[in-house]
């Protein structure tokens, strides 16, 4: 374990530069706390929490903590700041797939998300990007958890996901008899770029589009590229012109190139990036959230959530695919942040995918990197969340052992705080 005296340099530095805190409304003592930043494992330490803000932390021995706060004491358990999830689908459900969704309406969304932000929570992910929603439910959501209506975690939400007529952003299932398209479903860069300002319009904090095929749209093919250049290069243009980051799915190897060569902020799942995308993606600082985790949960239980089998032909053939290459971006030292598509799984059991990034190449610390810094960083909140520091929220988690010894910890979160408000503690 590590010394405390350059977290407590980096403490005094912060506070040297910020107004006087408020007074400490509690401190948390636990034995040790995972200081990501860093990469580093501290022990016995204090953090003070003045309302939704921590304002300090330090050596349990030396940090002042005014007479009379309300303690809280974790024992033996590891403190880290609260996870970050970039690729959630907090209104859907897993057994949503096929024929089955074409029964849900907008409304059910809505009433899924809510349940589903408390079962997020509870797993100790207190800040997701939601990239992808039906009748901007996840606006809605995001909202209602922001005005303190709901419990979930804070939210960045992107509303309806952006593509071509026919292509993963549509909806194929119906025949043309009805005439439907989906909400996000546009052909050309300026029908595109209305798209982005119908948007912003409604509230989406970013912007996501569908660059090629996936694996849970019917009749296309998963690597297929589905926007033109143009196309992307407009979607991009107009986001950023907006002040919106551009999540951007895409699987094939050319659909990663060109959302990458168009300015993507992030390339969702990138299962068959090819090593010119590795490059392309490493040179321009371009994030990869890459899922790696729900294979197997698609190939289990596929079938039985309504799945087609076209559809599960798909995931065999980039599943393993993905995760090769997966650790081939690692190993170039891409920039990897933490996305599970939570949704196509159960909610909640988002914790699962830190394993398995371990076995295909990263270290522990890197994995919790990936779901803290990184992920803060990638979403432009850097210097909000991803830290316990001083002026950052209080979203803290704790857990039993070393999960930078073994990332196995994090799926058995036993206490989380959100803004310096306890949502559990024991369970």
């Amino acid at each position: 374990m590590s010394s405390l005296a350059g977290l407590v340099a980096a403490a005094a530095l912060a506070g040297a530069a910020s107004p006087a805190p408020e007074a400490p409304s509690l401190v948390v003592h636990a034995a040790h706390l995972v200081d990501p930043a860093a990469g580093r494992v501290l022990d016995d330490v204090v953090i003070v929490v003045s309302g939704d803000r921590v304002s300090a932390v330090g050596p349990a021995a030396t940090t002042p903590v005014p007479a009379g706060t309300p303690r809280i004491e974790l024992g033996s358990a590891t403190v880290l700041p609260g996870l970050i999830d970039v690729h959630v689908h907090l209104t859907s459900n897993a057994s949503d797939e096929g024929l089955n969704g074409l029964v849900k309406t907008t409304a059910r969304e809505g009433v899924d998300g809510v349940a589903n932000a408390r079962k997020t929570l509870e797993a100790g992910f207190t800040t997701v990007r939601n990239v992808g929603a039906g009748g901007f439910s996840d606006v809605a959501l995001r909202d209602a958890i922001n005005e303190g209506e709901i419990e979930g975690p804070r939210m960045l939400v992107s509303g309806p996901p952006l593509g071509a007529t026919g292509g993963h952003a549509d909806d194929n299932l119906l025949p043309f008899d009805y005439h439907h398209v989906s909400e996000g479903a546009a052909d050309g860069p300026w029908a595109l770029r209305a798209k982005v300002r119908q948007n912003v319009k409604y509230g989406a904090d970013l912007i996501k589009f569908m660059a090629t095929g996936g694996v849970l749209s019917h009749g296309d093919s998963v690597d297929g590229q589905q926007m033109t250049q143009d196309e992307m290069n407009a979607v991009v243009e107009e986001a950023h012109m907006w002040g919106r980051r551009v999540a951007v799915h895409a699987h094939g190897a050319s659909g990663i190139r060109g959302a990458i060569l168009a300015g993507a902020d992030s390339i969702e799942h990138a299962s068959l990036i090819d090593d010119e995308g590795i490059r392309l993606a490493k040179a321009r600082g371009t994030y990869l959230s890459m899922d790696i985790y729900n294979d197997d949960f698609i190939l289990a239980e596929g079938e039985r959530n309504g799945i087609e089998p076209a559809s599960l032909d798909k995931e065999r053939q980039i599943g393993r695919l993905q995760r090769a290459n997966f650790q081939k971006a690692v190993k170039a030292g891409v920039k990897m942040a933490f996305g599970t598509d939570a949704g196509v799984y159960p909610h909640g059991d988002n914790a699962r995918q830190f394993p398995v990034m371990v076995t295909y190449g990263m270290t522990s610390m890197q994995a919790i990197q990936a779901a803290t810094v990184n992920a803060a960083d990638l979403l432009g909140w850097g210097g909000k969340v991803g830290r316990i520091a001083p002026g950052f929220y209080a979203d803290l988690i704790a857990v039993d052992g070393d999960p930078a010894a073994d990332v196995h910890a994090l799926e058995r979160v036993r206490f989380v705080m959100k803004g310096g408000v306890v949502w559990k503690n024991g369970r």
